[in-house]
């Protein structure tokens, strides 16, 4: 790694470059910045979630036994997910501040321990959890569903450096604003996973690790896609310099203070979905978990817009406190909390309507077909809770945003480990309303920690508002 040297300004008054339209949409209008960066996210990230949708469709061909597999394996794909993200979030946020503070050398430094990062973790996940899948399931409750949960979750688990990347790069790409390039290869992505899912399950007869199969080829034509766009086409704001690379403390610092706690409170939700799993067995049988994996796949799609906002959030946010421009960091809260309100209540509006439609579409099969009332029952109660999403999802991502992980931390484990699964055994067991009482058990932790999520991001804002400063993870010179 070259020594950093003095902030050169001219990579940010130059006006030649693809990769300076990201910039200048960070140093600008806040509400145009969140609409700019969020809209080619929610469309991304929408086509993602489809594409889950489309993954769940083509495998509940194969039966409820299949479902329920798939909702056993999602929590610990979700692992991956949360690793990937909370290190592409760490890394991304550190990069935003720096962009903010005009530090072209800092952010380019930060990218790399980013890249090289993520290649440790790679490691550290994959080989124990391909070794032990079958006692992993095992342990978890998946019972006569296990062969199938192994056969699809190993598959996953090999390709972790795929996962990884995916989630790493296209944060980098975002964190600099290019939030356009990094919807591309997502859509890709995600439309090249739908053709696949249906030929490699059905036509290559391979069942469901033909589903994952699919999603994992599918990762890597996006990942080759800003593989190329981050290192040979080398058009990116941020550029990397392998050479002598050395770890240098207060980068690793920096990024670790957004990617521990980001990456908890993403492992805080796969933890969730493991202890909601048990609840469901113990008052229903494999069939609820059928039913809630389904379910919250369909929610997935109904929140991804808020999820495309969350993005440009950091991204803004970060960009603001690093040049320390504190109004404009809470303009960007404000309209992001309003638009994802207003966008959730007319998808909670649309659900609930619609509930039998999209409950069919799943339950087509002879095997799956007995499921179909309760999934219409969950599908009904969950969107309930999908308005509130904004208020915590956004205030996070405010958090992140600030370099104030553990605040957006504490505030997810509140809502994931306390609320949720407490009033999910609360409803199911103490008022012996069975695996309903765990879908409103979800509804009411979730619309709590929201709320005290929100709460502590508003205070947040009124302290450094009236003092004028805030506590930096790193100063960065500035």
């Amino acid at each position: 790694m070259k020594p950093r040297t003095a902030v050169n300004s001219n990579p940010f008054d130059s006006e030649k470059g693809p990769e300076k339209s990201g910039v200048k949409i960070l140093a600008g209008d806040p509400k145009k910045a969140i609409i700019k960066l969020s809209v080619p996210m929610i469309v991304a990230m929408s086509v993602q979630t489809i594409y889950q949708l489309v993954d769940t469709y083509w495998v509940s061909g194969l039966g409820a036994d299949a479902l329920a597999a798939m909702g056993f394996v999602f929590p610990f794909f979700f692992i991956s997910m949360a690793l990937s993200n909370g290190l592409g979030i760490g890394g991304g946020s550190a990069i935003s501040r720096r962009i903010g503070a005009r530090d072209k050398t800092g952010a380019d430094n930060v990218a790399v321990h980013t890249i090289i990062m993520m290649l440790l973790l790679v490691l550290i996940f994959t080989i124990p959890f391909y070794i032990f899948a079958p006692q992993i399931f095992s342990l978890v409750g998946a019972g006569r569903t296990t062969d199938l949960a192994v056969a699809y979750a190993r598959v996953i688990f090999l390709g972790s450096l795929v996962v990884f990347f995916t989630n790493v790069a296209n944060a980098i790409l975002r964190a600099e604003g290019d939030s356009k390039r990094a919807m591309q290869a997502m859509v890709l992505g995600a439309a090249l996973n739908i053709v696949l899912d249906p030929i490699f399950i059905y036509t290559f007869n391979m069942g469901i690790a033909g589903a994952a199969w699919a999603t994992l080829l599918s990762l890597a034509v996006s990942s080759l896609m800003m593989l190329n766009w981050l290192f040979f086409r080398k058009d990116t704001f941020v550029s990397f310099d392998f050479e002598g690379f050395s770890f240098e403390r207060d980068i690793v610092n920096d990024i670790f203070r957004i990617t521990i706690p980001a990456s908890a409170q993403q492992l805080s939700m796969s933890l969730s979905m493991l202890i909601l799993n048990l609840i469901i067995v113990n008052v229903s049988n494999t069939d609820g978990v059928a039913v809630y994996s389904t379910g919250w796949r369909v929610a997935t799609i109904a929140i991804a817009p808020l999820v495309g906002i969350a993005t440009a959030v950091v991204s803004v946010s970060g960009a603001a406190f690093g040049a320390r421009e504190f109004e404009k960091a809470e303009t960007a809260h404000t309209y992001a909390i309003k638009l994802g309100l207003l966008i959730e209540s007319l998808v909670a509006a649309f659900t609930f309507i619609f509930a039998p439609q999209i409950a069919a579409v799943f339950t087509q099969t002879e095997e799956a077909a007995h499921i179909a009332p309760d999934l219409i029952h969950f599908l009904r109660v969950i969107c309930i809770f999908y308005p509130s999403v904004s208020l915590g999802m956004l205030s996070t991502s405010f958090f992140q945003g600030a370099g104030k992980g553990m605040s957006a931390l504490t505030a997810n484990l509140l809502r994931t480990l306390v609320f949720t699964p407490l009033f999910a055994a609360f409803f199911a067991f103490t008022l012996d309303m069975g695996q309903v009482g765990a879908w409103w058990g979800i509804v009411v932790g979730n619309g709590m920690g929201a709320g005290v999520t929100f709460v502590w991001a508003r205070l947040y804002l009124s302290t450094i508002l009236k003092t004028g400063s805030f506590n930096m993870p790193l100063e960065q010179g500035v």
